[in-house]
């Protein structure tokens, strides 16, 4: 097996990737921040960061033509140039305060925020694009502690924006920022040969859970998906606080 796991801990891995990834098909978000935090309680995550990256722009693949014709390209390409800013800063924010730091503030921000929104509050109208520039610059910078998507959508989720829209969005927005990470991760060495055939296994297990995701959204309601998307938000907050006190 890559990464020298053992056949119990590759098993309930597959297990996990098969959940995220449904959660990936159905919201367009969470993937990655549940599948580390789940692997992290078993093994050491970061071998598998360049995995997981890849299978984020896998699975936009898959879902391509599902979403293309709903994808608000002004803000997803105003979110990207904002992150594009930000991702090489972001290191070296990471380093001044620290990843556990930077994963507490930005954790409880989300979960300030999505309980807030879970009473029912929204913006009356859309961001403009400067302040989709700003919102992207955020994400850049909390990409360092590996929450990049989260303020995304958290502002998504605040605004008048179709389920379908903020889906196809929020799928292109991370596949964006994993593809400019990920010459990062490679010349940090994280890149090597078990990352392919980590990649190559998770093929079909990414496939089966997108596709089961896509056809629930499908069947939901723009009220379920939202009150969904919103409470993800709530639960990958706490997560985050989680591996920041307990250190998972």
């Amino acid at each position: 097996m890559p990464f020298d796991l053992g056949a119990g801990t590759a098993a309930a891995l597959a297990i996990a990737l098969l959940g995220a990834a449904f959660v990936r098909g159905y919201s367009g978000f969470g993937f990655s921040a549940i599948f580390i935090a789940f692997a992290a309680l078993l093994t050491n995550p970061l071998p598998l960061i360049p995995v997981i990256f890849a299978c984020e722009i896998m699975m936009t693949a898959f879902q391509a033509r599902g979403i293309r014709a709903h994808v608000d390209w002004p803000r997803a390409l105003a979110l990207l140039a904002g992150a594009a800013v930000a991702l090489p800063v972001s290191l070296t924010v990471m380093m001044s305060i620290g990843v556990d730091n930077a994963r507490l503030a930005i954790s409880a921000m989300v979960g300030i925020m999505a309980l807030v929104l879970l009473s029912g509050w929204t913006l009356k109208q859309r961001i403009a694009t400067r302040g989709n520039l700003a919102v992207g610059v955020v994400a850049g910078l909390a990409n360092g502690a590996g929450v990049g998507g989260l303020p995304v959508a958290v502002s998504m989720a605040a605004q008048p924006i179709p389920t379908n829209v903020f889906r196809a969005t929020m799928i292109v927005f991370l596949t964006g920022i994993d593809i400019m990470s990920f010459p990062i991760l490679w010349r940090g060495g994280l890149v090597t040969g078990d990352t392919f055939i980590g990649l190559l296994l998770a093929f079909p297990i990414l496939w089966v859970g997108v596709m089961l995701g896509g056809r629930q959204f499908l069947s939901a309601s723009p009220s379920t998906f939202r009150q969904f998307a919103v409470m993800l938000l709530l639960t990958l907050s706490i997560i985050g606080l989680l591996r920041t006190f307990v250190g998972f």
